[in-house]
């Protein structure tokens, strides 16, 4: 077994010291806080994470967790802000350009915006912002639960990828 997959359990520090809401709190306040949590997850997961192996596939599909944060970065914007995403299986590829730091800055950027059009929703049954397409738009309460399964789903996937290129376990 090579050097950098070994047995032993390896940590990272937290870049927040954040948990899941507390159980008192209200819908709106559980949904974001359950958002909030599975967000540092995997910015913490992808923060610290060697070059080239981060922007490298870990996977036959191609993914990496640059790749992740990245899409995950769209997503964001798709749901909260109301930008259209263009090719989504493009977003799941960083570019030449594209680093850790940058990639992490314009996530934390996006879910700060994220965050401001969430806070000043008055009532979840209200739709959510998003770009021109046919049908309704989902309540604000739809894009939350979505936007926890779908960060719940890429965190699961970063959480191998990364045990993959050094070994690090935990959150």
């Amino acid at each position: 077994m090579p050097a950098s997959r070994n047995r032993t359990q390896h940590t990272r520090p937290r870049t927040k010291d954040t948990g899941p809401p507390p159980t008192g709190a209200d819908e709106k306040a559980t949904l974001r806080g359950f958002l909030d949590y599975l967000r540092d997850a995997i910015a913490d997961k992808v923060a610290g994470a060697p070059e080239p192996q981060v922007r490298t596939a870990g996977v036959d599909s191609g993914t990496s967790l640059l790749g992740l944060l990245r899409h995950l970065t769209y997503v964001e914007r798709f749901y909260f802000l109301g930008e259209d995403a263009g090719d989504w299986r493009a977003t799941m590829r960083p570019s030449a350009r594209d680093t850790v730091d940058s990639v992490l800055a314009g996530y934390h950027d996006t879910v700060e915006r994220a965050n401001q059009v969430i806070d000043s929703c008055p009532d979840l049954t209200l739709a959510a912002p998003r770009a021109p397409r046919r049908g309704p738009a989902p309540s604000m309460r739809w894009v939350l639960v979505h936007m926890i399964e779908e960060t719940s789903r890429h965190t699961g996937h970063a959480d191998i990828l990364r045990e993959r290129i050094d070994g690090s376990t935990g959150r």
